[in-house]
């Protein structure tokens, strides 16, 4: 994982730059028809992104000024503001999604080099150092720019978002019992990287299964954001379920 706050600032620039190009092409029907996020359009997705900057925000603020200053005030508070934003006009989504935008870029450009180490918690409460939230801000704008189904997808994820994104969700479902235990192979990683997930509880070794593709595509339905497209199992079948995650 990156945590140069310098390089993470830039990524999220151009991601941002990206997402707000697309944004910019909605309109007003666009933004009311459905995302690929069940029961959220456009207009809620675009709504999240520019509310996620706020609360990101915050946790910078606090990481500044030493003051607890929640991502939310609550999940429910979060999730109103959401409901709340998704129905406006295409131009008042999109003037939303670039000045929270702006608003978080300015706080995280003023940080003192000393207060990216400051650990901040988010909405879920699990603490974390100042630099962190902006790797989460950067998988925000990316994955939900995929969701937007607006043409953005997940083979247009940048290589370095992707490499740093599947061994991290790969080592979350490492260390999940509700996964099943497979060898993720990187066929489009020069360095061949594998990744496994699940547990091997009932599995001996050399047993299991294995799945390989290009990193976008095994990142893709690791996040449920594919049913496995350009995936290949083995021994040959059906790729598993996958718990949310």
């Amino acid at each position: 994982m990156h945590d140069d706050p310098g390089e993470l600032q830039s990524r999220i620039a151009e991601s941002t730059g990206r997402l707000l190009a697309t944004a910019a092409e909605l309109t007003d029907d666009q933004v009311r028809a459905p995302s690929l996020l069940p029961g959220w359009s456009r207009g809620h997705v675009l709504a999240h992104l520019a509310r996620n900057a706020d609360g990101l925000r915050n946790l910078l603020v606090w990481a500044r000024t030493g003051v607890v200053t929640p991502q939310y005030p609550s999940a429910q508070a979060r999730d109103a503001a959401i409901e709340a934003g998704a129905g406006r006009p295409a131009r008042e989504l999109l003037a939303d999604l670039r000045e929270s935008a702006a608003a978080f870029r300015a706080e995280a450009a003023g940080l003192p080099q000393a207060a990216w180490q400051v650990v901040v918690r988010g909405l879920r409460g699990r603490g974390h150092p100042a630099w962190y939230t902006l790797s989460r801000r950067l998988s925000e704008v990316e994955i939900h720019h995929v969701d937007l189904a607006a043409g953005y997808q997940a083979a247009d994820w940048p290589a370095v978002f992707v490499g740093e994104r599947l061994e991290s969700v790969a080592a979350e479902f490492a260390q999940r019992d509700d996964v099943p235990y497979a060898l993720l192979r990187d066929t489009a990683d020069t360095a061949r990287k594998e990744y496994r997930i699940g547990t091997a509880a009932d599995c001996g070794e050399g047993q299991g299964l294995e799945i390989s593709g290009p990193g976008r595509a095994l990142l893709a339905w690791l996040i449920g954001r594919s049913a496995g497209a350009g995936l290949a199992a083995e021994p040959p079948g059906p790729l598993p379920g996958l718990p949310a995650w």
